[in-house]
């Protein structure tokens, strides 16, 4: 189940803000295909956002191929995203680092900051680049004929 957080100040849209943490749920295999997203009414009990933004969100998640409505029975998950579980032992070390720059005084921002400018080094944004061309193929010629007189 996704626990819903909505951040009223970060200047994201609502319902892009449900779209992302669905998202993330499914990267860290907290969701799974076939489980249930819940419904618009526990998203608007949990968040107080209006109900029309939470099925605006769902059918944005819909459209991508990852949730299906099923009619009186819900949302449902389609298909997961990356490959990144909540026990990786890659997030064991990002919570290490991420306690050793609280530790250091780092603010949330300076942490963002900080890891972003890394993850941009790493995985630079655009497109990606394309496949390497294939070697170029060279017609074979026909052999040669001496020229000249052909007696």
């Amino acid at each position: 189940m996704v626990d819903y957080r909505i951040d009223r100040h970060s200047g994201m849209a609502t319902y892009v803000q449900i779209v992302h943490q669905t998202k993330q749920a499914l990267r860290l295999g907290l969701l799974a295909p076939g489980d249930k997203l819940p419904t618009a009414r526990e998203v608007v009990e949990a968040t107080a956002v209006n109900p029309n933004t939470v099925l605006k969100a769902y059918r944005e998640l819909e459209r991508e191929g990852l949730v299906e409505a099923r009619r009186g029975l819900g949302t449902f998950v389609r298909r997961s995203l990356g490959a990144a579980p909540a026990d990786s032992p890659l997030r064991a070390e990002l919570e290490e680092w991420a306690s050793r720059a609280r530790g250091a005084g780092l603010e949330r921002e300076d942490v963002a900051a900080l890891f972003t400018a890394v993850l941009e080094t790493h995985y630079p944004a655009g497109p990606a680049p394309p496949p390497p061309a294939p070697a170029p193929t060279h017609p074979t010629a026909p052999p040669k004929t001496p020229q000249g007189d052909p007696s």
